[in-house]
């Protein structure tokens, strides 16, 4: 028994210059793996560089100061004007869908993460099938239980994309929340905090940046969005329309109207206000970053 403890190990170690079984095709799969994401990543990447880079090519060449200071002209034919009424109504309606959604979702997703229960786990499903219903069957809803009472409105696009917003916000909220750390939520309370108290000062600020990502992430779905307006705002091609009780236009139903037509002039403003669609959603994101890196979380105060 001696003799065999004292005998020298001789298997090599590794870096040693040994061989191990199937270390070669190991390394061979990972370096296959890792080829086969990078070039997944540049495909994806490549992709939308070419629809972000084909759709400003097109909408530059129309894009002006008149873009954004005029109103559509009578007769669609006809080159010149603008879409300042569907910039005007996409703020607007997109403004009351964040008003009505994001109060609603944060709350929710808190309900899920910090309180749960059997309602939690109910409610819970019908969100993600809310998330997987088409965009035109919930138009249709807010059409049959708005829109015949109280007519074609603002209001009515408003409440058709909040209800398409409120499933992202629960969502990315809830996926935002369950990344703190328990620790401080235990820290919180060891202190004699309430769980509520603890949610509010915490909670949410620790995941601010990741919430405010996800909201934004629900807007520019929100304002890209065309088939509940068909249904609930109608659109008004010709006026700015300020009064949210009334038809209003807004972009994604303006892109639409001129580039069915056959006419030259309103497909080259349809491409306009796609770049313009574009460009808000990033400005928008971009916002929201920098007030999300502005918190007192985020400083790391």
């Amino acid at each position: 028994m001696s003799l065999t403890l004292d005998r020298p190990i001789k298997a090599p170690l590794p870096g040693s210059g040994g061989r191990f079984p199937g270390l070669r095709r190991r390394r061979l799969i990972n370096l296959f793996m890792h080829g086969l994401l990078l070039l997944v990543m540049v495909a994806t990447a490549g992709v939308l560089i070419w629809v972000l880079a084909y759709v400003a090519g097109q909408g530059l060449k129309y894009l002006g100061p008149q873009f954004l200071t005029q109103t559509p002209p009578g007769n669609p034919s006809q080159p010149g004007g603008g879409f300042l009424n569907g910039i005007i109504g996409s703020v607007i309606t997109t403004g009351i869908a964040t008003a009505l959604s994001v109060p609603v979702g944060v709350a929710a997703a808190v309900y899920f993460v910090e309180y749960g229960g059997r309602l939690a786990r109910v409610a819970r499903f019908l969100t993600d099938i809310l998330v997987g219903v088409p965009t035109i069957v919930t138009g249709a809803l807010v059409y049959a239980v708005w829109v015949v009472f109280f007519g074609f409105s603002g209001i009515a696009g408003g409440i058709a994309l909040g209800l398409v917003m409120l499933p992202l916000v629960i969502r990315s909220t809830e996926e935002m929340l369950r990344l703190v750390p328990r620790e401080l939520r235990e820290a919180s309370l060891a202190l004699g905090v309430t769980k509520a108290h603890t949610v509010r000062s915490v909670v949410l600020p620790t995941a601010s940046s990741g919430i405010i990502t996800g909201v934004m992430l629900a807007v520019a779905r929100a304002m890209g969005e065309t088939a509940p307006l068909l249904l609930t705002a109608l659109g008004n091609d010709l006026f700015i329309e300020l009064d949210p009780t009334k038809r209003m236009s807004t972009l994604s139903l303006q892109i639409f109207g001129n580039a069915i037509t056959g006419f030259k002039a309103a497909q080259a403003r349809a491409w306009a206000g796609a770049l313009t669609l574009v460009i808000m959603v990033l400005l928008f994101t971009v916002a929201a970053r920098l007030i999300a890196r502005r918190s007192s979380v985020s400083r790391g105060r």
